[in-house]
């Protein structure tokens, strides 16, 4: 095989769809299955791929999109909350694992810039091994569970200046960093943040005011890429300008829907990047020098964990056996290791040997991981007391109410939780309704909620009430439907159109609120005060008027495809409702006072 054209697609799909459930099955994680099948499809094993650098090459698209991703997920009021077990304990561990194991690298003959870059890159975790570990195993609202999540936040910034300073460190190497390069860096970020400030929230209203879904994918898919490219004409690194992007519109109102649009490019390219690493793995050297390899190995999950079970220890004020699940879980190395170094390889601060001798020992001490969670939890002391740290008390702010839907009935329900200060998050198709309501300061965002992308960037899964205030009547029962098969915990609350959505919802079992019948309720009784009756009268008339037109509508549901039913179940409706008010027939009732006035 050549390594291009639709042989080669075929070949990375079903290695993928091969390799990825079956390390997954075993708690190893879907990254290493991904470094694993691009070994075995790669130059030093089967040859099914013999040049590998174009497909890295295209896959790297997978690594900016990551970026951008995070980016988009960096919300300042978060960090701000957390910003001593982020800054804190995060920057401590990066900085002092990077010096311990740069000062190794530097055993190993290698120059100052180059072991600083090893050091650097081995003191990053990978985020998408650790957080399925912990959540795996139930641990990520834990003590530990924490801790780990703010370290590795702190980790994926990191990951971004490290980059962004590869490129300069292999040029101030080589020829001489330049006033001219420096400047020319400078004024790309500047640009960027500048243009990225004024003028993408304004693209973004443009597109999305077409109504064309593919038109806005475009959109987010050229802003990523753009300004990727931005970055790498200013001899940086192409995730720093994605970053940068996310950032800039993780306040937006598109940041929901950019994400649902971006995280299937951003799976399917990322796991190919790996595939792609790990093809560069050359499986002959390392089967030639396997003590070389494992001493790397347990050298690295050593200084790790040595240093996560003291961190956790003090400043985490973790427990015994909580610090010693920090160290266990953050030990490995992390994916970023795999683009640091593929980046300091090109940066010529890297020679391929050693830069394949480097992502071999990252993707064994991915294997290694589970294994030593397992020893950990197994003979790991139980501690029943919990020690309470610095960010215990911090409530988690995520809003516990969505509205779908921010027209005239859902901003109703949104008035009455922000009188009573409840939070809530809504999401709305209409761009102009969403940047009008943005303007007052709701937390609103655009898309359309029926995707389920988008609920989940939203963070559904947090969720306890669901408001379906949607118009359209298709559109609210698919949603509807969606909610109650992948939360069926959670509280649905759904506008209904008229009494045959009200059957639909009440078949999936959701209470509805008939949009016009509380209104028209009101009035009515208001009808019957302006006529003379008295007002505490008329308030007992309209409650007993509801509660039989609510058990009317129940009992018909169960005939609502049966159009005869329905009509004689309406006549009978008529005639008990006339005798349910005939006891009021009396000397005080409205048809009496009607007629004394006439």
């Amino acid at each position: 095989m050549h390594g291009e054209g639709l042989e080669l697609a075929l070949v990375f799909l079903l290695a993928a769809v091969v390799a990825v459930p079956v390390f997954k099955r075993f708690g190893l994680g879907a990254v290493l299955g991904y470094l694993v099948a691009g070994a075995l499809l790669g130059p030093h094993a089967l040859r099914l791929v013999r040049n590998p650098e174009p497909v890295l090459a295209a896959s790297e698209i997978g690594v900016v999109m990551l970026l951008f991703v995070i980016g988009l997920e960096l919300s300042l009021p978060r960090l701000k909350v957390m910003r001593r077990p982020i800054f804190g304990v995060g920057g401590l561990q990066v900085l002092l694992s990077g010096l311990a194991l740069g000062a190794l690298a530097m055993s190993q003959d290698l120059g100052w810039k180059a072991a600083l870059v090893v050091g650097l890159g081995l003191a990053l975790s990978s985020t998408a091994v650790g957080l399925q570990l912990l959540s795996e195993r139930k641990e990520l609202t834990a003590e530990h569970g924490r801790l780990a999540f703010a370290i590795l936040l702190f980790q994926d910034l990191a990951a971004i200046p490290l980059l962004a300073a590869i490129p300069l460190l292999g040029k101030a190497g080589g020829e001489g960093l330049g006033w001219e390069e420096v400047a020319k860096a400078v004024l790309a970020i500047a640009a960027l943040v500048l243009g990225g400030r004024y003028l993408l929230r304004h693209l973004f209203r443009i597109i999305a005011r077409t109504g064309m879904p593919e038109v806005f994918t475009g959109a987010a898919l050229l802003v990523v890429l753009g300004s990727a490219w931005v970055m790498q004409l200013a001899g940086l690194s192409a995730g720093l300008g994605a970053f940068l992007a996310g950032v800039l519109l993780a306040e937006s109102e598109y940041r929901h829907e950019l994400e649902a649009q971006i995280k299937p490019f951003e799976g399917l390219l990322l796991g190919l990047f790996f595939m792609a690493v790990g093809m560069t793995i050359d499986l002959q050297q390392i089967a030639s020098e396997p003590l070389v390899i494992g001493a790397w190995v347990a050298a690295l999950l050593a200084v790790k964990f040595a240093l996560l079970f003291a961190l956790g220890l003090r400043p985490g004020k973790l427990d015994l056996r909580g610090a010693m699940l920090l160290g266990g879980v953050l030990a490995l190395g992390g994916e970023f290791a795999f683009v640091v170094f593929a980046e300091a390889m090109k940066a010529g601060l890297l020679v391929e040997p050693l830069r394949d001798r480097l992502v071999a020992v990252v993707g064994l001490s991915m294997a290694a991981t589970p294994l030593l969670l397992l020893l950990i939890s197994r003979f790991a002391p139980a501690v029943e007391k919990r020690r309470r740290r610095a960010y215990d008390d911090i409530p988690d702010e995520h809003p516990q109410v969505l509205i779908a839907g921010f027209g005239r009935f859902g901003q109703i329900v949104a008035r009455l939780l922000w009188a009573q200060k409840i939070p809530f998050i809504a999401i709305d198709p209409d761009d102009e309704q969403v940047d009008f309501f943005r303007r007052f300061g709701n937390q609103v965002y655009y898309g359309d909620p029926t995707h389920p992308e988008l609920l989940r960037s939203a963070g559904v899964a947090r969720v306890r009430v669901f408001v379906v205030a949607i118009d359209d009547v298709d559109k609210a029962t698919t949603l509807v439907r969606l909610l109650r098969k992948h939360y069926p915990d959670a509280r649905v609350l759904a506008r209904a159109r008229d009494r045959r959505h009200a059957w639909q919802l009440l078949d999936l079992g959701v209470k509805p609120f008939r949009e016009l019948f509380g209104s028209s309720l009101e009035m009515g009784r208001e009808v019957l005060v302006a006529l003379g009756m008295e007002a505490r009268q008329a308030t007992e008339y309209a409650s007993r008027f509801r509660e039989f037109d609510e058990r009317v509508l129940d009992a018909q549901r169960l005939m609502q495809d049966d159009e005869d039913a329905l009509l004689q179940s309406a006549r009978n409706a008529r005639r008990e409702l006339e005798e349910l008010f005939e006891a009021d027939a009396g000397e005080g009732t409205l048809g009496r006072i009607v007629e004394r006035k006439d």
